[in-house]
């Protein structure tokens, strides 16, 4: 694709997320891909393909299913006239991009605040932990942290790669993604059959992850918050179990000043109580420190799709 293709499907992909944000209707590609991947994981687990082999080959039938979808769709599209093949390619794109959907979610949190339960509630799409213990604070760190993880795995990691490699890496990058959401579990089901889904999840985060670091120093610099906090954070990104996600939230608690995680409480098991943060940054947050987190995933999610489109550039 030219240049100026290229850089015109990233802008208006990203400006009809911004817009409308990620269409909801039933033959959306995500659903799409979770029905295929529940389909694909019926038939091997009827053929006894239940362990690291069937893993392999469901995750070959999944990501190579959705890239036939839309090779497909592309060349039938193209071989009709070009613009139509460049509208098939915008609408996937525009619908596998959520900056939008994240922002718009903690902002939902935001105005809840105030009724506490109904914050908790809208909490349930950002968050897989029990939140009915959670007070005031205890959503308001919850959310940020989700916010920050979300930087990672729902904008940057899918931006750039649509920008590096268009739409096919924008389709695998999702791909990935609802495999390793919906079977990469280290329970007894999933724990040798979801390991492909889940180890090639940390694969395409792992770049990105550590690239939000400087990106969000930089957008703190910009909103004046606190850019020389977010290296000495770091060293807390080891308390979360994934090797990528504790990059970018470690990151946002310097950026922050604040202190994140806390209690955490998995079907009525406190699983961990440490804080990501230093002892004199607040815990305590309110409405307020959501706010400026919003803020600041916000610039940096601008700022990542900057250095996007000079990749497409380059």
């Amino acid at each position: 694709m030219e240049l100026t293709s290229s850089v015109a499907l990233v802008l208006g992909a990203c400006l009809l997320d911004a817009l409308l944000g990620d269409p909801v209707y039933r033959f959306h590609p995500v659903r799409l891909i979770g029905a295929w991947i529940q389909t694909c994981e019926r038939v091997l687990f009827a053929r006894g393909l239940d362990g690291y082999l069937g893993g392999v080959l469901h995750w070959l039938l999944v990501v190579g299913g959705a890239l036939g979808v839309w090779w497909v769709g592309h060349l039938g599209f193209a071989a009709l006239h070009p613009a139509l093949a460049f509208g098939w390619d915008l609408f996937i794109a525009y619908s596998l991009l959520c900056t939008r959907d994240l922002l718009g979610q903690g902002l939902r949190v935001l105005r809840a605040l105030d009724d506490l339960p109904a914050a908790r509630r809208h909490m349930v799409m950002l968050v897989g932990r029990d939140t009915d213990r959670l007070d005031r604070a205890g959503i308001v760190r919850a959310t940020i942290e989700s916010l920050s993880e979300n930087l990672t795995d729902g904008v940057l990691t899918p931006l750039w790669a649509f920008c590096l490699f268009g739409v096919p890496g924008l389709v695998v990058v999702k791909a990935i993604s609802t495999l390793d959401s919906m079977i990469g579990y280290k329970n007894d089901r999933y724990r040798r059959f979801g390991w492909a889904g889940a180890r090639s999840d940390d694969v395409v985060h792992w770049l990105p992850a550590r690239l939000s670091v400087p990106l969000i120093a930089l957008a703190a610099a910009l909103l004046r918050g606190h850019p020389r906090l977010v290296w000495p954070a770091l060293r807390y990104r080891t308390l979360l179990p994934s090797p990528n996600s504790g990059w970018s939230e470690a990151a946002c608690a310097g950026a922050l000043r604040v202190r994140l995680l806390g209690p955490v409480w998995y079907g009525g098991v406190l699983m961990g109580e440490a804080y990501i943060g230093d002892p004199d940054w607040s815990a305590d947050l309110d409405g307020a420190d959501l706010r400026r987190a919003l803020r600041l995933i916000l610039v940096a999610a601008l700022l990542a799709l900057g250095f996007g489109l000079m990749m497409v550039a380059s």
